[in-house]
């Protein structure tokens, strides 16, 4: 296949482009930075037309790191890299000739908002807070490529368990030291996933002709934070009963901490439904090779 991928630098873009090019497919980067690809700055120009037309898919992923304090600066930046970024990007794909047939773009279970113990598959309705909405944008400037006569497939990733970075090695150190333990008394949902798993959604996103709409990319069996922090403990062979008081996490990350003293309790209904068939179904297992990446 030939494809072109935004957002190619980061946790699972890397992993991605590796495995797309690994099996044989042709990937063209967008990026700023023009020693990665072709150059785009999607908050002032349409997505370059020329790095579209004839590709089989596109696999829009570029967005600003929400894992920082939300300044008004950084949620504007925040918006407008999902959103504004989305349209040019369908501003590109308009002007594209013959034009992709596929366009497979991130979001995330944040659409839910803080649901506390409510199951969320894929036809739940969105949160009302301010990253549910960003997500709900989100989603809406991608499905636009409906129109253009595209399929189109969101993935809405959890939190990815992954060797590279993420929200686990902010985690690490201190359960290393045996002074982690759950976050603002555990009870919020985790909707975990091994990147492996989400890369591998990707792929069968782009392969499959049933993907499309909202797909939760979230393992088949989200715990509490309460429950992570246990697991995440056995697999250090340390402690894990230091709780964090959430009034220290919001002390420490202002309104960004909603993502971490809430939590979803989304499952991949779709995901099941079409076939995907994960390579970490289970958290012990999937935290054990994650760990053993780290190692390597």
């Amino acid at each position: 296949m030939r494809l072109t991928i935004t957002g190619a630098s980061g946790l699972i873009g890397r992993p991605l482009v590796e495995t797309l090019r690994a099996r044989g497919d042709d990937v063209t980067i967008l990026s700023r930075d023009p020693q990665r690809g072709v150059t785009w700055d999607p908050l002032s120009e349409p997505a370059p037309h020329e790095a579209l037309s004839g590709r089989d898919a596109v696999i829009h992923l570029a967005g600003e790191n929400v894992a920082q304090r939300w300044t008004d600066s950084a949620k504007r930046s925040i918006r407008q890299s999902r959103v504004i970024g989305t349209q040019a990007l369908l501003e590109g794909l308009r002007a594209a000739d013959p034009r992709p047939g596929v366009l497979v773009s991130a979001s995330a279970v944040g659409y839910y908002g803080d649901r506390g113990d409510e199951v969320l598959d894929e036809s739940a309705d969105p949160g009302t807070d301010w990253l549910a909405g960003v997500c709900v944008e989100w989603e809406a400037a991608a499905a636009e490529a409906v129109g253009l006569g595209m399929r189109v497939c969101s993935l809405r990733t959890g939190v990815v368990l992954s060797p590279d970075g993420g929200a686990l090695a902010k985690m690490l150190p201190p359960f290393r030291v045996g002074l982690g333990g759950p976050v603002a008394g555990g009870d919020q949902y985790m909707p975990w996933i091994h990147l492996d798993d989400v890369v591998g959604m990707y792929l069968a996103a782009v392969d499959g002709r049933d993907w499309t709409g909202a797909v939760n990319a979230t393992g088949p069996a989200p715990v509490t934070n309460r429950e992570f922090s246990k697991a995440l403990g056995r697999a250090l062979h340390r402690p894990a009963l230091a709780p964090v008081p959430g009034l220290a996490v919001k002390l420490l990350f202002g309104q960004m901490s909603e993502i971490v003293t809430g939590g979803q309790r989304a499952v991949p209904r779709r995901a099941a439904e079409l076939g995907y068939d994960y390579r970490h179904p289970e958290l012990d297992a999937a935290l054990a090779d994650v760990l053993d990446g780290l190692k390597s």
